[in-house]
């Protein structure tokens, strides 16, 4: 039947594995810890032009648990809406590919949608720096996850974009990158969401842009990811 997928329809993460192999620098995404789950999804954008890739981004997105040591307490639970809450409880009557089965379950925790990006750049411009990415990854999680708490409806094309500016970078920070204490940039001017972002090798920098209201759960420092 058209739009149901066979039960051993390929994981998709297969193909995403094989696709990040074009991305020119390691990925980096946050230590491993209790509260943070990698369920293994990475989303690859890349551009093209007349010499090839010009540039590539990987984003992250984990699982939040806010008691890891029992994933059990309803404190976990995400606060659905009527129509994600009904997707989840449907099952329909065909048997369904495993690696889907997993991907809904976690549907039911809070998810830091892109939370880590590891953003590369051919070429170096102003567009590349540390705190332009920040900005544009800060302003693409508060346009397309918090748009409810910012009082706006519809699609994210409906309004403008949210009014951080490379005006709130702080550069006088640092982080820690593969163990590394490095010198940073951070965006903490937002009522939603903080981030903080670090140059890389090979004209790459890393990023996260995580809930204000879960850092206290979250350690952030950046790795290389496996």
């Amino acid at each position: 039947m058209d739009g149901i997928l066979p039960e051993d329809a390929p994981d998709p993460r297969i193909e995403q594995a094989e696709q990040l192999k074009l991305m020119p620098v390691p990925v980096r995404g946050l230590v491993p810890q209790p509260s943070l789950e990698d369920p293994g999804w990475v989303g690859l954008a890349s551009g093209l032009d007349d010499r090839g890739y010009s540039d590539m981004t990987a984003s992250l997105s984990y699982v939040l648990w806010r008691n890891p040591d029992d994933r059990s307490d309803p404190v976990n639970l995400a606060d659905l809406d009527e129509q994600t809450r009904l997707a989840i409880e449907d099952v329909p009557p065909w048997p369904r590919p495993a690696w889907l089965l997993e991907h809904v379950e976690r549907m039911r925790y809070p998810q830091l949608w892109e939370a880590v990006r590891t953003t590369w750049n051919r070429d170096s411009s102003d567009r590349s720096s540390v705190g332009s990415v920040l900005v544009e990854h800060v302003n693409s999680i508060l346009v397309n996850q918090f748009r409810e708490k910012r009082g706006l409806g519809g699609n994210p094309w409906d309004h403008p974009a949210p009014e951080v500016t490379p005006g709130s970078v702080n550069g006088r920070v640092t982080v820690l990158v593969d163990r590394v204490e490095a010198p940073a940039a951070e965006i903490d001017t937002d009522p939603f969401v903080y981030g903080i972002g670090a140059a890389l090798e090979g004209g790459a920098v890393v990023t996260a842009v995580l809930p204000r209201a879960e850092l206290g759960r979250i350690r952030i420092e950046f790795t290389t990811r496996k």
